[in-house]
């Protein structure tokens, strides 16, 4: 169970660690295209690369996020409430949060596979095939609801959830 644990973790440091170089690809390419229009370039299709790095970016990120507390949880009523009932609700939160991430990632596989069958195009300069920058969707929402389930089963079988909360870095965005 113990190489089970470290190969979740990994798998959320590792779509933690693709976002962030995602988040640096859409740096990249802006510079890229600001160079490329002072010279007198045009860099087909920046935009919209940027725009897939992004999607990317957060998609990837979810589960990583998720287990260092950065969702927004508001746990108002989950601090109000007694050990017994407070367990049963964050029980049927992360039961419903991981049924819909399943459910999203059910049906953007087959949007990504019919995507791929029609071999449908961006409509922008570079014409990139679209299951490409949408698969990344289907691996971050997989990852997300792998993570729930992990959070979810976790939470029944030891009484709680893995979340870790960074009080400090929570401070600066409020």
């Amino acid at each position: 169970m113990n190489i089970l644990r470290r190969l979740f973790d990994f798998i959320y440091f590792a779509s933690g660690a693709l976002a962030a170089v995602s988040l640096v690809a859409i740096l990249l390419l802006i510079v890229v295209q600001m160079v490329a229009r002072w010279t007198g370039e045009v860099f087909p299709g920046a935009a919209s690369y940027a725009g897939y790095a992004m999607a990317a970016a957060s998609f990837l990120a979810f589960a990583n996020a998720l287990n260092r507390g950065a969702h927004i949880r508001v746990s108002v009523l989950l601090n109000a409430l007694p050990a017994g009932p407070k367990r049963l609700l964050e029980i049927w939160c992360f039961g419903l949060a991981a049924a819909i991430a399943w459910y999203f990632t059910y049906y953007a596989y087959w949007f990504v596979y019919w995507s791929w069958k029609f071999n449908e195009v961006s409509q922008s300069q570079d014409a990139t095939s679209l299951w490409i920058p949408q698969s990344v969707m289907v691996v971050g929402g997989g990852i997300l609801a792998i993570a729930l389930t992990d959070n979810l089963l976790y939470l029944i079988v030891k009484g709680e959830h893995r979340l870790t909360r960074d009080l400090v870095d929570q401070s600066f965005g409020e």
